[in-house]
């Protein structure tokens, strides 16, 4: 049975965090139009943006905000989590909690500081936050079926373009790929809070999800 459910002021702070994550985006774009050398979004990887090593063939000046954002917003990813657990459900919260947490990790593991360490770090964010995002989906498939029908193609897109990434081993498509896998999910999780939280008013909770009330619209 359906209850409302007002949207609290914990709440919407944990929904601006995952709206001004698209912001990472622009980030990426500012720091790679700085780099020297030939540097390829289809085919470079993003975490070539945060080498703090130059060689004449490549350089990030900036790598020290590209490291930066994967740190900054990733904690904005794990923390807007943990604010709306209750609108997310327990599954879909621990999953993006470590995906928050995984990046932050990269940040702090630069790629060429440490190959295998930055692997670790990056790798359960790669896993954890399609598999959120086709949860997140099946949550909402009666309260939004629409959303619903994003948020699990979404996963489904973006879980087939970290494995294709991965077995790819720094190929060709190395950096679109990795983009496909990334982009997407930081701009539907962006839509969930926008449409879903950041309206204000009250909500129907129920056991698959979140319906706005009448007084919500």
């Amino acid at each position: 049975m359906a209850t409302a459910s007002p949207v609290t002021r914990s709440e919407r702070w944990g929904a601006l965090a995952l709206l001004v994550r698209p912001a990472y985006i622009a980030v990426e774009v500012v720091v790679a139009s700085a780099t020297t050398g030939a540097y390829s979004y289809v085919g470079d990887s993003v975490s070539r943006l945060g080498e703090a090593g130059c060689t004449e063939a490549f350089c990030s000046p900036r790598h020290d905000l590209m490291n930066l954002s994967f740190v900054g917003f990733g904690a904005l990813l794990a923390g807007g989590a943990a604010l709306l657990r209750r609108r997310l459900g327990p599954w879909v919260t621990g999953l993006l909690v470590v995906s928050g947490l995984s990046s932050v990790a990269t940040g702090l593991a630069p790629l060429d500081g440490n190959v295998t360490l930055h692997a670790a770090a990056a790798t359960p964010l790669f896993v954890a936050q399609p598999v959120a995002l086709v949860v997140l989906g099946l949550r909402q498939r009666d309260a939004r079926p629409r959303l619903a029908r994003t948020l699990v193609a979404t996963g489904g897109v973006t879980g087939a373009a970290a494995a294709a990434f991965v077995l790819s081993g720094g190929g060709p498509v190395s950096g679109a790929l990795e983009r496909l896998a990334l982009w997407p999910a930081i701009l539907g999780l962006a839509a969930v809070a926008g449409t879903q939280v950041a309206r204000g008013g009250s909500w129907r909770v129920s056991a698959r999800g979140c319906r706005p009330s009448p007084r919500g619209r």
